[in-house]
This record gives structure tokens, sequence and C-alpha cells, in this order.
């Protein structure tokens, strides 16, 4: 392995339920909602990347009661030695949002289940198949 991940912390967190209302419609209405993921990346210097992935829920329908959900998890990346730009893509874009996602998926499942909803989950993220997809795009 050529990196490290020295550390893991939540950068920002919204849970927002804005009212009763949203409240009781939330669990009807969540699979009128996609769950989406954007990761991107800031040299701290030659051999440190910080790495921010922002999982967040949008509405597919703009006339759905909003609630504001996302989270935005960064880990601190200490490569061993230099790497050339393809394996840096790889380690930004998939290995360590793979990395991270079950840390996220526990912090969005624990806050809907303190919420009152039960036995929430995240749905299961392939981040080397959205790589790939990106890739023939």
């Amino acid at each position: 392995m050529t990196y490290k991940i020295v550390s893991k912390y939540i950068k920002n967190l919204d849970f927002k339920i804005p009212s009763a209302k949203s409240y009781y419609l939330l669990e009807k209405n969540i699979k009128n909602y996609r769950v989406k993921i954007d990761v991107t990346s800031k040299k701290i210097n030659d051999m440190v990347v910080e790495i921010d992935t922002n999982l967040y829920f949008d509405p597919k329908n703009k006339n759905t009661d909003n609630f504001k959900i996302s989270i935005i998890y960064s880990a601190v990346i200490n490569f061993e030695k230099s790497i050339d730009k393809e394996q840096l893509e790889k380690v930004v874009l998939i290995e360590t949002p793979t990395a991270v996602f079950p840390d996220i998926s526990k912090i969005v499942s624990s806050l809907f289940e303190k919420s009152g909803f039960k036995q929430f989950g995240l749905p299961e993220m392939d981040f080397k198949k959205f790589y790939e997809e990106r890739k023939k795009n």
C-alpha cells in the first residue's frame, strides 16, 4: 500500500426536517429522493491529500416537501511515496470513498433511527463502478 488514511472526520452534517408534516411524510416519501455522492480532493502538500465524500438526498420532484440531509465526511491521506495521476485518481475516487462509506452509512442510519424511523439503511455504493462509468463518458 502506498498510502494511509491518517484521519477521518465529519466536516459538515445537516439533518433538517422542517416541520411535523415533513416528518410524517418523510417515511412515506423517502423513495422520492435520490441518494447522491460527490467526491472532491484538496492537496495539502506533496504527500498529503484531503478527500471529502459528500452524501446528500436530492428530491426527484422539486415539489416534494423538502428535508435536508447531507454529510461531508473527510479523510486525510498520507502517501508514502509519489504516485502517478491515474493511481491518485483511483485513491481519491474509488479506494477512499469505499473505505469511508461504512462510517457514513452508520452515521446517517443512526440519525434516521434516532429520529424515529425504523431500520433505515442506505443503498450500497460501488465506487469502482461509478469510476468506470465516468471514464467511459
